[in-house]
């Protein structure tokens, strides 16, 4: 759905729809402080000198439409300090901004988003696993882009789904270079005459990784310069709310028509791995309360060489120790530190159990409720 703003004070988002107009002026017309994240693909300023064509002459289809023109540096620099300012004043305390670019511009918008406050979280190499080859031979292959991860200020607390994107990445932590392919066949969308729709369309993997990274359902997402939807098109697949901004009819048409057929996924689908950080703290003595271990019950450490006997109050004493289950647990092994919940272990129908399964089961109950 694209909405036309007239630039006057929003008293609601605008959620799930396009506007058509300038990014700096609608901008300025959402509330203040709404928005949980903002990616920004803005113009990068090629400043490309006439054609390029392959060995075979044959024209390349570069980057060369007048939104990614401007006439001097200072120029393009103004445009940025702009942009900036009011994605700022929208993002809510402890929201969040992606920004990609080339080397042509993202050594000046780095400049910009410190200047203005922004705190830089990590830069991103996105390393092109098909990148157009360069065919003057004249540089290096052009085979990366990057992108700044910034939060509001240097104190907001921006969402940051680490297992998430471990479990993404099989299980080892995610790195700051990410091999992914550029848009090619299905994936690139075309206009009526059969050429692409939009010379510099991202590709979905991108906005996936960053999506389910920093950002959990029911976010709001703002795209500034929304070209084809690619931001809004995965926000909807994961059930984030989107809002976008484009001023050119041609891309808002191709971008409409993408997000009709784009369904949202149902909501078990949705949920990613959480951090233990972020699971509801359950003190050992919660377990004791609810007699899911009664006092006086004794736990066996996880090797079978020690034993302690619980306490009413939620805390052990074994043969040369007593304090919380972590204490207890460190002096038997002699250790500086020691996690209770994984070593300690009590008996049932003749069998060692792990006393974190009775967390497990808290917790699992926290959240239904």
């Amino acid at each position: 759905m694209t909405k036309k703003n007239n630039g006057k004070s929003a008293a609601a988002l605008p959620l799930n729809t396009i506007l058509d107009g300038d990014c700096i002026d609608i901008m300025n017309s959402l509330p203040e402080c709404s928005v949980d994240l903002i990616f920004a693909d803005p113009p990068y300023n090629l400043q490309l000198k006439g054609e390029l064509h392959r060995p075979d002459n044959s024209k390349v289809d570069a980057v060369d439409n007048d939104w990614d023109q401007f006439e001097s540096f200072k120029r393009y620099d103004e445009f940025t300090h702009a942009w900036m300012k009011a994605a700022r004043r929208i993002l809510k305390p402890n929201g969040a901004m992606w920004v990609i670019g080339s080397y042509h511009n993202v050594f000046r918008m780095g400049t910009e988003l410190q200047n203005q406050g922004f705190w830089i979280l990590n830069d991103v190499i996105w390393r092109k696993s098909n990148p157009m080859p360069n065919f003057r031979g004249m540089r290096l292959t052009n085979a990366h882009e990057t992108m700044i991860w910034v939060s509001k200020t240097e104190k907001s607390k921006p969402t940051f789904n680490y297992e998430a994107l471990k479990t993404l990445n099989e299980g080892t932590q995610m790195r700051s270079d990410w091999v992914l392919p550029i848009c090619t066949g299905h994936e690139r969308l075309k206009n009526e005459a059969g050429e692409k729709a939009h010379p510099t369309q991202k590709p979905e993997s991108l906005l996936h990784r960053v999506l389910i990274g920093s950002t959990n359902p029911g976010d709001v997402v703002l795209d500034p310069f929304f070209g084809t939807g690619t931001t809004g098109a995965v926000a909807k697949m994961l059930g984030r709310d989107y809002i976008g901004i484009e001023r050119e009819a041609e891309y808002r048409a191709v971008a409409e028509k993408r997000l009709k057929n784009v369904r949202k996924l149902d909501a078990s689908a949705l949920e990613v791995t959480q951090s233990k950080r972020a699971e509801p703290r359950v003190p050992f003595g919660q377990v004791v309360e609810r007699g899911m271990l009664r006092p006086g019950e004794e736990l066996w450490s996880i090797n079978g060489r020690h034993k302690a006997k619980v306490r009413a109050d939620g805390s052990l004493i074994g043969a040369d120790s007593k304090g919380s289950i972590h204490q207890v647990g460190a002096a038997c092994e002699n250790a500086p530190s020691c996690n209770g919940w994984t070593y300690w272990h009590y008996r049932r129908d003749g069998k060692k159990v792990p006393i974190d399964l009775l967390r497990q089961q808290i917790r699992s109950e926290m959240r239904a409720n």
